[in-house]
């Protein structure tokens, strides 16, 4: 039998889903996972065991079924499908069209689907945990990780990621600059990460860090795995609401994180709470607002150069070479609605 699992979004989306995919092996052991995700995300996940075969798709295309790729459905229409994209109707049409023997989604009247209730103030990994395991599942954050808390070699790098996909949840580039200037002023070493389409971007950084050979550029020339890696050992990871946050929290790397238009109580850790600082400036019960808007959000214009040193310093400064009994920043903790699961990480505010 065929597990087909949907989750065709980002990187950030695929490392929050990571905890699901592996309750949906525990409910149906011994069964072929095949996940319909962009390939290289997906094959991020086959390296690690967490799904048998990726079936590469974009969004909500429609998916080739039955599929003659590795590990297919050879037994097709005999397959299950799980849907861990959306809350519908759409994502539930896409698998609905693979003539599954049962859909396990979240309750969708449009899509004809009876199931459990979508809840839009839910943490998306509890989110995704919650619907596998009404199916017999078992899963929590903690089968979010990739990779061992503490590698065997110790930490080296501090990674700074300036990107994002939206402009919204862009900090601007002359910030990140002032904050590479104050991490190698500390003599620490800065390795900047981002996509081909952010070269221009960490050249400017750079340029404007003045820090010379402490600052080195790698924009552009990172494949998945080799960032997945980087990344594993660094001591220290500092981005926005992107990504790469959710690649430090799959592998215990220590992190700062900027957070914008998405409160992190939605998008935050969830594991390793110690371990990582989130600073936001938004206002608890305030409308939302468009993660992928094309403009600075409010809340993250607010976020100050001298925060987010202090808040990377304060880490480094706590952390021995293998970040054993690394802690974060002070700073109060957010009050969890759910005080049977993780609250997310401590935040700082103005």
């Amino acid at each position: 039998m065929t597990v087909l699992v949907l989750r065709a979004l980002g990187l950030g989306d695929t490392l929050t889903g990571v905890a699901a995919l592996r309750g949906v092996r525990r409910a149906w052991p011994g069964h072929r996972i095949v996940l319909a995700a962009p390939r290289p995300l997906g094959q991020l996940l086959a390296d690690h065991g967490i799904v048998d075969a990726v079936l590469p798709t974009q969004g909500l295309a429609r998916l080739p079924w039955p599929w003659a790729g590795p590990g297919g459905a050879q037994d097709a229409p005999g397959c299950l499908a799980v849907d861990l994209h959306g809350s519908g109707p759409q994502s539930h049409r896409v698998l609905q069209a693979t003539r599954p023997d049962a859909l396990i989604a979240f309750d969708s009247p449009d899509a004809d689907h009876l199931g459990p209730r979508w809840d839009d103030d839910e943490h998306e990994v509890l989110r995704w945990c919650r619907l596998v395991r009404s199916v017999g599942g078992p899963c929590g954050p903690e089968d979010l990780r990739l990779g061992p808390a503490d590698p065997p070699g110790g930490r080296a790098d501090v990674v700074v990621h300036p990107g994002a996909a939206a402009e919204a949840r862009r900090w601007p580039a002359d910030r990140w600059a002032r904050v590479v200037a104050a991490l190698a002023a500390r003599g620490h070493h800065v390795v900047l990460t981002g996509s081909e389409s952010e070269r221009d971007l960490c050249a400017q950084v750079r340029l404007q860090a003045n820090a010379g050979g402490a600052v080195r550029d790698t924009s552009g020339r990172l494949g998945l795995s080799a960032l997945a890696g980087l990344v594993s050992t660094a001591r220290l990871v500092v981005s926005g609401d992107t990504g790469i946050a959710h690649l430090a929290t799959a592998y215990g790397t220590p992190s700062v994180t900027l957070f914008g238009p998405t409160p992190p109580a939605l998008w935050g850790p969830t594991l390793d709470l110690d371990r990582h600082v989130v600073i936001w400036h938004g206002e608890r019960g305030a409308p939302r607002r468009d993660p992928n808007a094309g403009r600075l959000d409010p809340a993250l214009a607010r976020v100050a150069v001298d925060e987010v040193v202090a808040a990377c310093e304060s880490t480094l400064t706590r952390l021995p070479g293998t970040a054993n009994g690394t802690t974060t920043p002070s700073g109060p903790d957010r009050p969890s609605s759910r005080p049977a699961v993780p609250s997310p990480a401590p935040y700082a505010r103005g």
